[in-house]
């Protein structure tokens, strides 16, 4: 049986340094980011502040924007999630599912795919926002949820998915049991989350504004009633909710481009524009509402934020984690 690695940090990603810097900042690939044509019902309105845009339905249960440019990173996050697992959808060893549902869908770009290449399953996708394509696969559809509320659904899962969650939830072991309690015996749930705090192996990002960013941010959420630093409990939550075959693998999104490696210079470029895109919308309704602080006293420290993130002397990186665990049959429960 595999078992989840026995930690809670990360063990240090080996990123070869590329000491010849000879990519540009200026290569970052807008062609990565693709637009999707979002329905706006007049049930779900959204509300303006700060000059971004968020859901009301369950207003403020989740702190990030909805509008345009947070769909746009939304779906270049889904490419860096590609690049980082070889274009595979899901790591869980899955066969022939039937009935499979996307928590925290976004813009429903994992859905959408999932469901074409899965023609013979039905593809739920919830999110508090209905910012999805109007236009679905016709085995996919859409529906306007909250994770953390009680799960009514009339049928049973074979796969749940989950992904980039680690700001959503003040419960996550509760709602990994609700996920467990929805599949069928044998189902599995899958986590793929960023563990939200920036990592240097060569202590490159200590006393930076990034850090400090980090920190103050992580501080804020708290405030909340939210764990941004939760990605490391996963493994153990799965097991108390009563899954087994429980596995844990770790990947690695460097910061930019200071890596050694094609590969590992695409995701770099790539999640430096998915944290240039997303660090105002990260950052905007956490440290306004929970330190006062006004979006003139925001930007500025997002400017020495901004700079860290493209300075290449810092080797920083974010652990990504990927969880899944299978429901026993009830034949292995009494074993």
């Amino acid at each position: 049986m595999d078992q989840p690695l026995d930690h809670d940090e990360p063990g240090p990603m080996v990123l070869d340094v590329d000491s010849q810097p000879s990519d540009s900042d200026s290569a970052l690939g807008v062609s990565l980011v693709s637009d999707t044509s979002s329905m706006r019902s007049s049930l779900f309105e959204a509300i303006e502040e700060n000059g971004r845009t968020y859901h009301k339905y369950k207003q403020g249960n989740y702190q990030l924007p909805n509008d345009e440019m947070e769909q746009n990173r939304l779906d270049l996050q889904h490419h860096l999630f590609n690049l980082t697992f070889d274009g595979k959808l899901a790591l869980a060893p899955i066969s022939n599912p039937h009935m499979v549902l996307d928590m925290g869908t976004g813009t429903g770009i994992w859905a959408m795919e999932y469901a074409i290449q899965n023609p013979s399953a039905v593809v739920l996708g919830t999110d508090l926002s209905a910012i999805q394509p109007l236009y679905v696969p016709p085995n996919c559809r859409f529906e306007v949820d909250d994770a953390e509320d009680e799960w009514t659904y009339a049928s049973k899962f074979d796969y749940i998915h989950g992904r980039a969650m680690f700001s959503c939830f003040k419960d996550p072991a509760a709602v990994f049991k609700k996920a467990y309690d929805a599949l069928q015996p044998g189902g599995y749930l899958e986590m793929q989350e960023v563990y939200f705090r920036p990592h240097s192996n060569d202590s490159t990002i200590h006393s930076t504004a990034l850090e400090k960013w980090n920190a103050q941010l992580i501080a804020g959420a708290k405030l909340f009633g939210k764990d941004w630093w939760c990605t490391p409990h996963y493994a153990r939550w799965f097991q108390a909710a009563g899954f087994t075959n429980v596995v844990e693998r770790q990947f690695a999104w460097p910061g930019n481009t200071w890596p050694k490696g094609k590969k590992q210079k695409e995701m770099g470029m790539t999640m430096l524009a998915n944290g240039l895109e997303g660090l105002s919308a990260v950052s905007l309704a956490v440290l306004t509402k929970a330190f006062g602080m006004s979006v003139e006293e925001v930007e500025e420290v997002l400017e020495g934020v901004r700079r860290d993130m493209g300075d290449r002397r810092i080797h920083a990186y974010y652990p990504v984690y990927v969880v899944y665990g299978r429901k026993p049959l009830p034949e292995e429960e009494t074993q």
